[in-house]
């Protein structure tokens, strides 16, 4: 159910570009972002820091895509997002010296810390070039097609790296529990 929620704006931007045309699923997609932020609060789930940036981003290039009238800015949302997720990963690994994918998933998987670097840096590697391959599409074929690979093939590439991504890793995960007795008493 979550994730239906998650995609729920990308969805509706979809449906309404095929039926009303660019700037409709601009503003479909700016409202859909805004309304899931308000339900989430509404229910008391906490809103992810991702869905706020999210917001701010359709907001500000549907925004200009709107009053513009011009749908580059809500073409390039897709590589803002992309390089923006990429270079968090860059900034905590090159400047902070955190590994955030092993800060975030470290407690389900146990793997060798350069196993850890080799996957963060293959996601900022993805990422970056994600962004390139979403601006490279937008400036080269039709809006349609655009919005059918950011519906269709975006999703689809990022499905067959994950895949990729667990195979590899797969190799190296340890599925060791701890002992009984050093996990500490039991209360």
């Amino acid at each position: 159910m979550k994730f239906l929620f998650d995609v729920l704006p990308f969805i509706l931007f979809f449906v309404a570009y095929r039926i009303w045309g660019i700037y409709a699923a601009t503003a479909v997609a700016m409202a859909a972002t805004a309304i899931q932020i308000l339900a989430s609060r509404l229910s008391g789930r906490k809103v992810e820091k991702m869905q706020w940036i999210s917001l701010g981003l359709i907001g500000f290039f549907g925004g200009l895509t709107l009053v513009l009238r011009d749908n580059i800015f809500v073409m390039w949302k897709s590589t803002i997002v992309n390089w923006l997720m990429g270079g968090a990963l860059l900034v905590a690994m090159q400047f902070m010296k955190k590994n955030p994918l092993k800060s975030l998933l470290g407690g389900q998987i146990q793997m060798p810390d350069r196993i850890w670097r080799g996957m963060t840096w293959s996601w900022i590697g993805f990422f970056l070039v994600m962004g390139l391959v979403n601006i490279l599409v937008a400036y080269s074929v039709s809006e349609a097609d655009w919005v059918n690979f950011k519906t269709f093939g975006g999703p689809v590439i990022t499905l067959v790296f994950v895949v990729v991504q667990m195979l590899f890793i797969s190799r190296h995960v340890s599925t060791k529990e701890v002992p009984e007795q050093e996990k500490g008493p039991s209360q």
